[in-house]
């Protein structure tokens, strides 16, 4: 029996790889020009934290999460979202003592027990920034620009910015009375999801993809109708500041995001072309996080933004990243003291940061010279146990298939006089 992999995950080969790195270092650019620092944190953490974070009510935690115990007995979860993780980082290690706004970005793999579709896998990766100890608008928009800036970086267009404010405790309480009430009569209608949300936490109900619940909500009160003075006044601020940078976005008085920590903002980026799981970046504000796992009062914002989805944009859109150069050198040697010899030029090579390559696997020297291309190398150094006898190395600029002659001592000189130029 062959052993493949999990359902729901992902094996990226070279070519893959390569386009991811191209990506990633678009992020880490950015990140630095926006001044973010990047964090890492475990891969699993205490499930207390994502119960507390996240929020008991959401899909996450009561449908997709792994969790186990581990031989200690402690119950510990894979991750399946980056800010709770970074938030309890930022207590742990006192960073609210550093200068405010600390600004963290972080990338990696985050899982979830999904059912495995297109845009959708039970291993994902996320790119993410968090913003701590500012409860400014400008700081919502600004991430909301990172990303926006991102994708057009990459070429992608037909974007939406699809915003809310889900408000703060005090709108939701009124929210929650009004919704209630509209929805009390409905109740026994309502999937056995939404019946449990109803009474913990009613805002969850618009999160449901159930097509029968969606037809009862359609009249419901929104929380946009209850924000309170404090929080209508932030919402005007992010929409002016984001007027200001000549973001356009669509109010969607409905959009309350998969988890219970948001607070006013939150907003999703849409590229409906890559299919239903059409948002490719999401986010917004989490004032009340920090002081729910632990910590003291701390405003929050940031976003999420899925990798897998950025490529499935890219293919949807015909976008080709541009692919990393070839090799600089390839050493075709034949003789087992030319081996030696090439041996020694692809080791002082690589020392002085030329990528170089040799045959390891007994090759013909015409099968060399068409790994040399396959290899999209600039130069082939030749030698075989002759020409290294009569100190008559052999380089090949395999642009324009000039050859030239130097000797044995001047190869990795003459190597990188050339490649640097």
């Amino acid at each position: 029996m062959t052993i493949t992999r999990p359902k729901g995950t992902n094996d990226f080969l070279p070519a893959d790889t390569a386009k991811w790195q191209y990506v990633e270092a678009i992020l880490r650019d950015m990140a630095r020009k926006y001044g973010f620092e990047e964090i890492r944190t475990p891969i699993f953490e205490s499930t207390e934290l994502f119960l507390r974070g996240v929020g008991e009510t959401t899909d996450i935690v009561n449908k997709e999460m792994y969790t186990f115990l581990d031989k200690g007995g402690r119950s510990v979860t894979l991750r399946p979202e980056g800010t709770a993780s970074t938030a309890r980082a930022f207590i742990e290690h006192k960073m609210h003592g550093q200068p405010l706004p600390v600004k963290l970005c972080y990338m990696g793999p985050m899982f979830r027990y999904e059912r495995p579709q297109k845009g959708r896998f039970r291993q994902f990766h996320q790119f993410g920034i968090e913003v701590f100890g500012s409860e400014d608008a400008a700081v919502d928009s600004e991430i909301i620009a990172f990303a926006m800036d991102f994708y057009r970086r990459l070429g992608l267009t037909g974007l939406k910015v699809r915003l809310n404010s889900v408000g703060c405790p005090k709108c939701r309480a009124e929210h929650k009375a009004k919704l209630q009430e509209m929805l009390r009569p409905r109740l026994g209608e309502m999937c056995s999801d939404c019946r449990e949300r109803f009474e913990k936490n009613p805002l969850r109900i618009f999160d449901c993809k159930n097509e029968k619940c969606q037809s009862l909500i359609a009249d419901a009160p929104s929380i946009t109708d209850c924000l309170c003075e404090e929080c209508q006044s932030h919402f005007e601020e992010v929409k002016s500041y984001l007027d200001e940078a000549g973001i356009p976005y669509e109010l969607d008085p409905r959009l309350v995001r998969g988890l219970d920590y948001y607070t006013k903002t939150a907003f999703e980026i849409i590229l409906s072309e890559i299919g239903a799981q059409s948002a490719i970046c999401g986010g917004g504000r989490y004032d009340g996080l920090i002081a729910d796992i632990g910590g003291g009062s701390m405003p929050g914002v940031g976003f999420a933004l899925g990798m897998e989805r950025v490529f499935a944009a890219l293919d949807a859109a015909g976008i080709v990243l541009p692919t990393a150069r070839g090799l600089d050198v390839y050493c075709a040697a034949l003789g087992e003291k030319a081996r030696k010899a090439a041996f020694s030029w692809v080791i002082g090579l690589r020392g002085e940061g030329i990528s170089a390559e040799m045959d390891h696997m007994g090759k013909s020297f015409k099968a060399q010279m068409k790994a040399a291309d396959r290899a999209n190398a600039a130069f082939v150094v030749i030698c075989g146990d002759d020409e290294l006898a009569k100190n008559e190395i052999i380089i090949k600029n395999m642009t324009d298939s000039a050859q030239n002659t130097v000797e044995r001592e001047n190869v990795i000189k003459e190597l990188i006089r050339r490649i640097q130029k």
